[in-house]
């Protein structure tokens, strides 16, 4: 099937480990996206500490907007040159980069400047691009034409990943046919990219035996399936549109989601279908989940979640290691899974009548409203494009 009449987009995500003693990182990642064209440029700065982190955040930062503004990679280059200060010790104003630039079909170009060479992850398995040497000044810029595929990644990374274990673990840190063999061994094809990206990063952590010598930044992209998910978190205040409510929710989605034992109960009502509720604890501090034929999720509702919005916490924290897939079957992390691995658009249906049952508790309609509005923002910032819909 044609990728246009497929909706791919593009997916992105990475995860940065700080040089050991230092309060800031001198790699830097920017990323923007207008809906059809997406920008990743990941600088890597001279040395470590502030200075590192000042070219980089420069030339991460200057690179993403002249790209996605549409200029020549010449005139890019030219502007970075002019503009970094230079390092009185060494005498040199120094970052190195790495540009990925693509659109929702997969067709960009990838331009790499002195960092590790991207990585293609193509139909499971690693390879390399052709790259072309394009000479800019007295810089060699490499330069990739990108024709991705869906399940297609890109991962791009400072040298910190090749230094990785260098005197500690490995004698001449992690070469990149071994990096490649590990990401062929870990990469499941369905991983989101920042759930990718921090798989690298961690295993680059392990091998530095967790006291990093160089910062070290993986950044990947994905193409993937345009996946649509409508999330329903309590009824309307107008008892008397809780049909037409549930029916714009069970409209022109993919997946389905039910937060509230009282938002499941109308939904039921409404579609016509019984309500069953699992009696099993897979964590004890998570409510059960419940079943109703043609919804893909039924979850307790506040208490849920809370522990979605703790999840979500770590899982936009670009320094945070642990695994962005969830094994459990608690309803927190099957949410979690849809959400942050699969849903690349969320609808939320937010009902604001009062629950009655919730009277004298804890929890109210601003608790709630406050737990989606921080849930948004977390989402927005992994890349989705979120709507709330008030009723």
């Amino acid at each position: 099937m044609d990728k246009e009449l497929k909706q791919l987009c593009v997916e992105y995500g990475y995860t940065s480990l700080n040089h050991y003693g230092e309060e800031l990182c001198g790699d830097n990642v920017e990323m923007t996206s207008d809906g059809e064209w997406t920008t990743l440029v990941l600088a890597d700065g001279l040395g470590s500490g502030v200075k590192a982190n000042i070219l980089s955040t420069l030339t991460s930062k200057i690179l993403c907007t002249m790209v996605a503004g549409g200029a020549d990679i010449e005139d890019c280059v030219d502007t970075i040159i002019q503009t970094l200060p230079v390092c009185k010790e060494r005498g040199v104003a120094y970052s190195t980069f790495s540009i990925i630039h693509v659109n929702n079909q997969g067709k960009g170009h990838l331009f790499e400047f002195d960092n590790p060479e991207a990585i293609w992850y193509h139909h499971g398995h690693t390879c390399d691009f052709p790259r072309n040497e394009l000479q800019i000044r007295d810089k060699r810029v490499f330069v990739t034409e990108l024709e991705l595929d869906e399940g297609d990644m890109v991962f791009v990374m400072s040298d910190g990943t090749i230094h990785a274990g260098i005197g500690q673990m490995l004698n001449f840190g992690w070469q990149r046919k071994e990096i490649m063999e590990h990401l062929d061994r870990s990469v499941d094809p369905h991983m989101s990219a920042r759930a990718a990206a921090c798989l690298l990063a961690s295993a680059c952590n392990d091998l530095y035996l967790d006291r990093p010598g160089d910062d070290t930044t993986v950044a990947a992209i994905r193409m993937r399936p345009r996946t649509m998910v409508h999330i329903m978190v309590g009824p309307p205040v107008d008892k008397e549109r809780d049909e037409e409510y549930v029916h714009r929710f069970m409209m022109d989605t993919d997946k389905r989601i039910v937060c509230g034992g009282t938002t499941s109960q109308v939904v039921a009502r409404c579609t016509g279908r019984k309500l069953k509720t699992s009696f099993d604890f897979p964590d004890k501090d998570v409510p059960p989940i419940g079943f109703i034929d043609g919804i893909d999720l039924v979850t307790e509702g506040v208490i849920t979640l809370r522990r979605l919005l703790t999840l979500s916490d770590k899982y936009v924290s670009v320094k945070d290691l642990t695994p962005k897939t969830y094994a459990k079957k608690d309803g927190g992390s099957l949410l979690a899974n849809i959400i942050f691995e699969e849903a690349t658009h969320v609808v939320f249906f937010v009902g604001q009548n009062v629950n009655a049952a919730h009277q004298g508790l804890d929890i109210d309609i601003t608790m709630k409203l406050k737990l989606v509005e921080r849930l948004a923002d977390n989402l927005r910032c992994m890349g989705k494009n979120v709507v709330v819909n008030y009723d």
